[in-house]
């Protein structure tokens, strides 16, 4: 069965279910998904808990005792299993399997995984995982739904934000949902409950927004100029290789040429996009979102813009490579209305 994040504190009210799987993109809320269970198992009773980790050279057969290791006075007990790379392997594998469907009573088993590509969630052992327990799957909020989110964690402290002083907190923390975390705290430390104001955000917050090129090309297809621009400043500023930064660009503009294509010559979408190894979901949507407004030529003479940005990398041509990296992104940018700028 799976659980929406927001739906896990009013079932942990509840009889805990004999299995839980956490898993996710963000580090931070596989974290406190994985406190609230913990919290809600000591509320009812399950006093013992045993943490393993499956790491390399963790023998298996750990597992098993575990759940079957109860103490002489029947206490009931939590078998914390942490899976660090998501990948058990041929024998964790089998073991899980094994595992899931033969639960004890009086056990609780909380499993804890990183986020996991679609190769893993076809895997029979999540699969068997998933149809004995709960799962939950804890992905950082997408950038549009970032001041919501910290509108959120500011009222659990009795605080709030206009939609500028908002705005400049997701802009300073884009992509570290952790320092996220840290400065929302800081400005319950440094401000009384109520409203805050830009000014006192503008003081308080730090800079710790993390750049990276998977960002910049989800930003490339949801047509957002202004983000484009800030995060190549900001990989240009961390020292980022040009070379990769051209690279995730060309890469998902070719990804659209052969779709645009392809529809253009009246192939069904969903067989394009398995053709070009498009299984995120994610990803999958956004691409939908960009193709309407990006004709094949606009995106052949991309093509011809990121070889013309190769060739200065290498020497071969003058100009400035990350300028012409944001010319490239404001090109296919242009006809886009994102949610926001």
């Amino acid at each position: 069965m799976n659980l929406r994040p927001e739906q896990l504190a009013a079932h942990l009210d509840k009889p805990l279910a004999p299995l839980y799987v956490l898993h996710g993109n963000e580090p931070l809320l596989v974290l406190e998904a994985g406190d609230a269970v913990r919290a809600a198992a000591r509320r009812q009773g399950y006093v013992e808990r045993e943490v393993l980790v499956a790491g390399q050279g963790f023998k298996w057969t750990e597992l098993q005792s575990a759940a079957g290791n109860l103490s002489l006075f029947g206490a009931s007990k939590l078998v914390d299993l942490r899976i660090p790379n998501g990948k058990p392997g041929r024998e964790g594998g089998e073991v899980l399997q094994r595992y899931a469907r033969s639960l004890d009573d009086g056990v609780v088993t909380l499993v804890t995984l990183p986020e996991l590509d679609w190769a893993t969630r076809k895997a029979a052992w999540f699969g068997a995982l998933a149809e004995a327990g709960i799962v939950v799957e804890t992905n950082a909020p997408e950038r549009d739904r970032l001041p919501d989110w910290i509108a959120q964690r500011l009222a659990r402290q009795q605080q709030k934000a206009g939609p500028d002083a908002l705005a400049f907190i997701a802009d300073h923390v884009e992509g570290n949902l952790l320092a996220a975390h840290q400065e929302i705290l800081k400005l319950g430390l440094l401000h009384p409950p109520g409203e805050l104001t830009l000014d006192a955000v503008r003081d308080a917050i730090l800079n710790v927004a993390r750049y990276n090129v998977d960002t910049l090309r989800q930003s490339l297809l949801d047509g957002d100029a202004a983000r484009c621009a800030r995060l190549l400043e900001g990989l240009k500023g961390e020292g980022e290789a040009p070379l990769l930064v051209l690279w995730a660009l060309t890469n998902e503009i070719r990804t659209l040429a052969n779709l645009r294509q392809g529809l253009d010559e009246g192939q069904p979408l969903q067989g394009l996009l398995k053709a070009e190894r498009v299984f995120d979901e994610r990803r999958k949507h956004a691409i939908q979102r960009a193709l309407p407004r990006l004709e094949g030529g606009v995106l052949r003479t991309a093509i011809l813009h990121a070889a013309k940005i190769d060739r200065m990398i290498k020497g071969l041509a003058g100009g400035d490579v990350w300028d012409e990296c944001l010319q490239l992104c404001l090109r296919l940018a242009r006809d886009a209305t994102p949610a926001r700028r």
